[in-house]
Protein backbone atom coordinates (compact mmCIF):
# COMPACT_ATOMS: atom_id res chain seq x y z
CA UNK A 1 0.00 0.00 0.00
CA UNK A 2 1.66 3.23 -1.38
CA UNK A 3 1.92 6.23 0.83
CA UNK A 4 0.39 8.36 -1.79
CA UNK A 5 -2.77 6.82 -2.03
CA UNK A 6 -4.57 10.33 -1.07
CA UNK A 7 -3.60 11.90 -4.45
CA UNK A 8 -6.89 12.28 -6.41
CA UNK A 9 -5.32 13.53 -9.80
CA UNK A 10 -2.61 13.69 -12.41
CA UNK A 11 -2.22 17.53 -11.11
CA UNK A 12 -1.60 16.49 -7.23
CA UNK A 13 1.00 14.42 -7.57
CA UNK A 14 4.55 16.47 -7.62
CA UNK A 15 7.83 14.97 -9.09
CA UNK A 16 8.72 14.32 -5.73
CA UNK A 17 5.92 12.23 -5.11
CA UNK A 18 6.35 10.63 -8.93
CA UNK A 19 10.14 10.04 -8.10
CA UNK A 20 8.95 8.44 -5.18
CA UNK A 21 6.43 6.20 -6.31
CA UNK A 22 9.43 5.22 -9.15
CA UNK A 23 11.46 3.68 -6.46
CA UNK A 24 8.35 2.06 -4.54
CA UNK A 25 7.03 0.36 -7.56
CA UNK A 26 10.44 -1.26 -8.86
CA UNK A 27 9.64 -3.81 -6.37
CA UNK A 28 5.34 -3.64 -6.25
CA UNK A 29 4.17 -6.43 -8.76
CA UNK A 30 2.54 -5.14 -11.75
CA UNK A 31 -1.08 -6.07 -10.42
CA UNK A 32 -0.56 -3.31 -7.47
CA UNK A 33 0.90 -0.75 -10.13
CA UNK A 34 -2.58 -1.08 -11.79
CA UNK A 35 -4.37 -1.10 -8.64
CA UNK A 36 -3.36 2.24 -7.82
CA UNK A 37 -3.64 3.61 -11.39
CA UNK A 38 -7.55 2.61 -10.75
CA UNK A 39 -7.70 3.82 -7.13
CA UNK A 40 -6.04 6.88 -8.72
CA UNK A 41 -7.58 7.68 -11.83
CA UNK A 42 -10.17 5.61 -13.18
CA UNK A 43 -12.96 6.02 -15.08
CA UNK A 44 -10.54 8.88 -16.45
CA UNK A 45 -7.90 5.87 -17.23
CA UNK A 46 -7.14 4.03 -20.58
CA UNK A 47 -5.11 1.19 -21.83
CA UNK A 48 -3.13 1.67 -24.52
CA UNK A 49 -2.20 -1.74 -26.83
CA UNK A 50 -1.10 -3.27 -30.43
CA UNK A 51 -2.38 -6.78 -30.10
CA UNK A 52 1.37 -8.34 -29.63
CA UNK A 53 0.05 -9.79 -26.61
CA UNK A 54 -2.61 -9.78 -23.93
CA UNK A 55 -0.46 -9.45 -21.07
CA UNK A 56 -1.04 -6.49 -19.52
CA UNK A 57 -5.20 -6.60 -20.63
CA UNK A 58 -5.13 -9.78 -18.32
CA UNK A 59 -3.94 -8.05 -15.98
CA UNK A 60 -5.82 -4.84 -15.59
CA UNK A 61 -9.42 -6.55 -16.46
CA UNK A 62 -8.29 -8.86 -13.46
CA UNK A 63 -8.10 -5.05 -11.28
CA UNK A 64 -11.06 -3.78 -12.91
CA UNK A 65 -12.63 -5.19 -15.75
CA UNK A 66 -14.57 -2.08 -17.18
CA UNK A 67 -10.73 -0.23 -17.64
CA UNK A 68 -11.42 1.43 -21.30
CA UNK A 69 -8.76 -0.49 -23.43
CA UNK A 70 -6.96 1.96 -26.40
CA UNK A 71 -6.37 0.19 -29.76
CA UNK A 72 -5.26 2.74 -32.64
CA UNK A 73 -6.20 1.41 -36.35
CA UNK A 74 -3.45 2.54 -38.42
CA UNK A 75 -5.34 1.18 -41.50
CA UNK A 76 -2.16 -0.80 -41.82
CA UNK A 77 -2.23 -3.03 -39.49
CA UNK A 78 -1.72 -6.97 -40.21
CA UNK A 79 -4.88 -8.97 -40.48
CA UNK A 80 -3.76 -11.00 -37.52
CA UNK A 81 -3.53 -7.82 -35.47
CA UNK A 82 -7.28 -7.32 -35.56
CA UNK A 83 -7.87 -10.97 -35.57
CA UNK A 84 -6.24 -11.03 -31.91
CA UNK A 85 -7.89 -7.28 -31.42
CA UNK A 86 -11.11 -9.43 -31.72
CA UNK A 87 -10.28 -12.86 -29.76
CA UNK A 88 -9.18 -10.78 -27.35
CA UNK A 89 -12.30 -8.49 -27.03
CA UNK A 90 -14.48 -11.38 -26.86
CA UNK A 91 -12.10 -13.54 -24.29
CA UNK A 92 -12.41 -10.10 -21.26
CA UNK A 93 -15.31 -8.90 -22.65
CA UNK A 94 -13.21 -5.40 -23.33
CA UNK A 95 -14.18 -1.88 -22.49
CA UNK A 96 -12.67 -1.57 -26.10
CA UNK A 97 -12.27 1.91 -28.01
CA UNK A 98 -11.07 1.81 -31.36
CA UNK A 99 -9.72 5.02 -32.96
CA UNK A 100 -9.14 4.82 -36.60
CA UNK A 101 -7.13 7.14 -38.47
CA UNK A 102 -8.21 8.53 -41.48
CA UNK A 103 -7.11 7.11 -44.99
CA UNK A 104 -5.67 9.32 -47.83
CA UNK A 105 -5.45 8.94 -51.55
CA UNK A 106 -2.05 7.14 -51.53
CA UNK A 107 -1.17 5.61 -48.22
CA UNK A 108 1.35 7.68 -45.75
CA UNK A 109 4.43 5.00 -45.67
CA UNK A 110 4.41 5.24 -48.82
CA UNK A 111 4.38 9.54 -50.24
CA UNK A 112 5.33 10.94 -46.51
CA UNK A 113 7.27 8.08 -44.11
CA UNK A 114 8.49 10.76 -41.76
CA UNK A 115 4.39 12.11 -41.52
CA UNK A 116 2.93 8.66 -41.56
CA UNK A 117 3.46 7.58 -37.63
CA UNK A 118 2.75 11.28 -36.85
CA UNK A 119 -0.54 11.55 -38.33
CA UNK A 120 -1.77 7.22 -37.72
CA UNK A 121 -0.54 7.08 -34.68
CA UNK A 122 0.49 10.19 -32.55
CA UNK A 123 -2.60 12.29 -33.45
CA UNK A 124 -4.76 9.27 -32.57
CA UNK A 125 -3.37 8.84 -29.31
CA UNK A 126 -3.86 12.66 -28.29
CA UNK A 127 -7.47 11.98 -29.24
CA UNK A 128 -7.52 8.74 -27.23
CA UNK A 129 -6.39 10.94 -24.23
CA UNK A 130 -8.89 13.73 -24.36
CA UNK A 131 -10.54 13.63 -20.61
CA UNK A 132 -8.04 11.42 -19.43
CA UNK A 133 -5.42 11.98 -16.60
CA UNK A 134 -3.33 8.78 -16.77
CA UNK A 135 -2.91 6.08 -19.57
CA UNK A 136 -1.05 2.62 -19.01
CA UNK A 137 1.10 1.42 -21.62
CA UNK A 138 3.21 -1.82 -22.14
CA UNK A 139 6.73 -0.68 -22.68
CA UNK A 140 9.50 -3.12 -20.87
CA UNK A 141 13.21 -1.66 -20.32
CA UNK A 142 14.41 -4.86 -22.21
CA UNK A 143 12.27 -3.66 -25.66
CA UNK A 144 15.23 -2.23 -26.86
CA UNK A 145 18.09 0.63 -25.72
CA UNK A 146 16.22 3.30 -25.74
CA UNK A 147 13.82 1.93 -23.20
CA UNK A 148 16.40 0.45 -20.71
CA UNK A 149 15.62 3.75 -18.37
CA UNK A 150 11.79 3.93 -19.09
CA UNK A 151 9.87 5.18 -15.95
CA UNK A 152 6.93 2.93 -14.09
CA UNK A 153 5.41 5.84 -13.83
CA UNK A 154 5.65 9.79 -15.00
CA UNK A 155 4.12 12.85 -16.17
CA UNK A 156 4.03 13.02 -20.02
CA UNK A 157 4.58 15.93 -21.98
CA UNK A 158 0.81 16.72 -21.91
CA UNK A 159 0.65 16.69 -18.03
CA UNK A 160 -0.98 13.41 -18.36
CA UNK A 161 0.45 10.37 -15.85
CA UNK A 162 1.96 7.43 -17.58
CA UNK A 163 2.23 3.62 -15.88
CA UNK A 164 4.21 1.07 -17.58
CA UNK A 165 3.19 -1.73 -15.06
CA UNK A 166 5.15 -4.09 -16.61
CA UNK A 167 8.66 -1.76 -17.17
CA UNK A 168 10.66 -4.05 -15.56
CA UNK A 169 9.25 -7.64 -16.83
CA UNK A 170 11.94 -9.65 -18.66
CA UNK A 171 10.98 -11.98 -21.53
CA UNK A 172 10.92 -15.02 -19.51
CA UNK A 173 8.16 -12.74 -17.04
CA UNK A 174 6.31 -12.32 -20.13
CA UNK A 175 6.47 -16.13 -21.41
CA UNK A 176 5.96 -17.53 -17.35
CA UNK A 177 2.61 -15.26 -17.27
CA UNK A 178 1.39 -16.26 -20.79
CA UNK A 179 1.79 -19.52 -19.61
CA UNK A 180 0.51 -19.79 -16.50
CA UNK A 181 -2.51 -17.74 -17.03
CA UNK A 182 -3.63 -18.84 -20.82
CA UNK A 183 -2.94 -15.61 -22.19
CA UNK A 184 -3.34 -14.37 -25.85
CA UNK A 185 -0.76 -14.12 -28.02
CA UNK A 186 -0.69 -12.68 -31.75
CA UNK A 187 0.21 -15.54 -33.99
CA UNK A 188 2.93 -13.42 -35.81
CA UNK A 189 5.19 -13.62 -32.53
CA UNK A 190 5.52 -17.31 -33.00
CA UNK A 191 6.58 -16.26 -36.38
CA UNK A 192 9.42 -14.03 -35.55
CA UNK A 193 7.36 -10.54 -34.90
CA UNK A 194 8.57 -9.64 -31.35
CA UNK A 195 7.18 -6.29 -31.71
CA UNK A 196 4.58 -6.00 -33.86
CA UNK A 197 3.57 -2.33 -35.88
CA UNK A 198 2.07 -1.58 -38.74
CA UNK A 199 2.79 -4.46 -41.97
CA UNK A 200 4.71 -2.21 -44.14
CA UNK A 201 7.43 -1.35 -41.71
CA UNK A 202 7.73 -4.01 -39.26
CA UNK A 203 9.55 -7.24 -40.11
CA UNK A 204 10.66 -10.14 -38.25
CA UNK A 205 13.46 -10.49 -35.69
CA UNK A 206 16.84 -12.66 -36.34
CA UNK A 207 17.82 -14.96 -33.82
CA UNK A 208 20.06 -12.01 -31.22
CA UNK A 209 18.68 -8.90 -32.45
CA UNK A 210 16.61 -6.42 -30.16
CA UNK A 211 12.86 -6.98 -29.62
CA UNK A 212 12.42 -3.94 -31.62
CA UNK A 213 15.17 -4.70 -34.51
CA UNK A 214 12.19 -5.20 -36.81
CA UNK A 215 10.35 -1.79 -36.78
CA UNK A 216 11.46 0.72 -39.35
CA UNK A 217 14.40 -1.41 -39.77
CA UNK A 218 17.13 0.59 -42.32
CA UNK A 219 14.85 3.81 -41.38
CA UNK A 220 17.16 4.92 -38.29
CA UNK A 221 13.89 5.19 -36.68
CA UNK A 222 13.48 3.74 -33.10
CA UNK A 223 9.92 4.93 -31.90
CA UNK A 224 6.87 5.92 -33.46
CA UNK A 225 6.26 8.77 -31.21
CA UNK A 226 3.43 7.34 -28.96
CA UNK A 227 6.07 7.08 -26.09
CA UNK A 228 7.73 10.27 -27.22
CA UNK A 229 10.07 10.27 -23.68
CA UNK A 230 11.94 7.70 -24.84
CA UNK A 231 13.29 8.87 -28.22
CA UNK A 232 16.51 10.23 -28.03
CA UNK A 233 16.66 14.07 -28.48
CA UNK A 234 17.66 15.54 -31.82
CA UNK A 235 15.99 12.46 -33.56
Amino acid sequence: MTLLDDAKSAGELTEGQLAALNAEFETTPAGEIVRWAVRQFHPHLCLTTSMTDAVLIDIATKVEPSVEVVFIDTGYHFPENLETLELVRRRYGLNLRIITAVRTAVPLWQSSPVSCCALNKVSQLERALAGKQAWMSGVRRVDSANRRLASIVSRDRRGLVKVNPIATWTDQDVAGYIADHDVPVNPLVHRGYVSIGCLPCTRAVAPGEEARAGRWAGQGKTECGLHDELVPKGT
